[in-house]
């Protein structure tokens, strides 16, 4: 009978909800690390990390983007050029609207040399050389909790 009872009148908890008894939920804000190696080979995959990180950006997030292996080599203006993904605009719209919402970009230096990819290169995207400390650095930033 008890439970009954209890059961009864949990029911109408999502109701009351409904009606806007309940407090509003406070809006988080989130920190979130992107990581990509997919270069041109793939187009759509490759500017993701972009295209998301924006979306995410104008969602009033902070976004920061580590690049390596392949993703480096999309820094060059030439190879943003070329970047086409299906059903998205292409990577070479893109520079200009990451700079604008100040998403950072760290190419890794050990793979941008390997690669050819110069600070003229990075300058496109307002990026900068990256390296294992700064991963880590970044990885640490996203993991913390926001107490605003």
């Amino acid at each position: 009978m008890i439970r009954r009872l209890f059961f009864s009148k949990s029911a109408a908890l999502p109701l009351i909800g409904s009606l806007g008894i309940n407090p509003p939920l406070k809006e988080k804000t989130l920190r979130i690390l992107m990581k990509s190696a997919l270069g041109s080979d793939d187009p759509t995959k490759a500017a993701f990390p972009f295209l998301h990180s924006h979306a995410l950006a104008e969602a009033g997030h902070e976004v920061q983007n580590f690049l390596l292996d392949e993703a480096v080599t999309l820094m060059r203006k030439s190879v943003a050029n070329s970047v086409v993904p299906v059903g998205w605009p292409p990577l070479s719209e893109i520079p200009d609207k990451v700079v604008e919402k100040k998403i950072t970009i760290y190419a890794c230096g050990a793979c941008s040399r390997a690669r050819g990819v110069l600070d003229s290169d990075l300058a496109n995207f307002g990026a900068k050389f990256g390296n294992p400390t700064i991963f880590v650095s970044l990885v640490e930033w996203s993991d913390k909790i926001i107490t605003e």
